[in-house]
């Protein structure tokens, strides 16, 4: 029997200058793209952007493609000179990131361009700026 792999889901809620994806499933060769494209659409639509969150706990497995997509996010991240978080890592994550020698890399914070996201830290994230409701992506999402 071909059992197949967990589609790759994400939820996607933002702000004029935080993103958060909440990503459930497999980042593999087979479906890492729907990450990288919503990232770029992302950082692309929001020139301002001081920090993207992505949301790791419900991540399976991770292959050497899913890997790649995570040092372009961070790439892509750093240029925009805004701030990746690795949120809710497990712990089969972080091992993998530690044993690449990748988890310095995307885990170190970027300054971003002013000091005025310092004075908004205190509130929480999803309070500040106008909201979007989450926007579902993937093979069984929504859009």
């Amino acid at each position: 029997m071909t059992t197949r792999p967990p589609a790759l889901q994400l939820a996607t809620v933002y702000t004029e200058d935080t993103v958060h994806i909440e990503i459930t499933g497999d980042l593999d060769c087979d479906n890492v793209e729907l990450l990288s494209d919503e990232v770029t659409a992302q950082l692309d639509a929001r020139p301002h952007l001081k920090d993207l969150h992505l949301h790791c706990a419900g991540i399976g497995t991770v292959d050497s493609m899913g890997l790649s997509v995570l040092l372009m996010i961070g790439r892509r991240t750093r240029a925009a000179r805004a701030r990746l978080h690795l949120d809710d890592r497990s712990a089969k994550l972080d091992r993998l990131l530690a044993i690449t020698g990748t988890l310095e890399y995307l885990t170190t914070t970027t300054p971003t361009r002013s000091t005025s996201s310092q004075q908004n830290m205190a509130k929480p994230p999803m309070t500040r700026g106008k909201t979007q409701a989450a926007r579902f992506t993937g093979p069984d999402g929504t859009t």
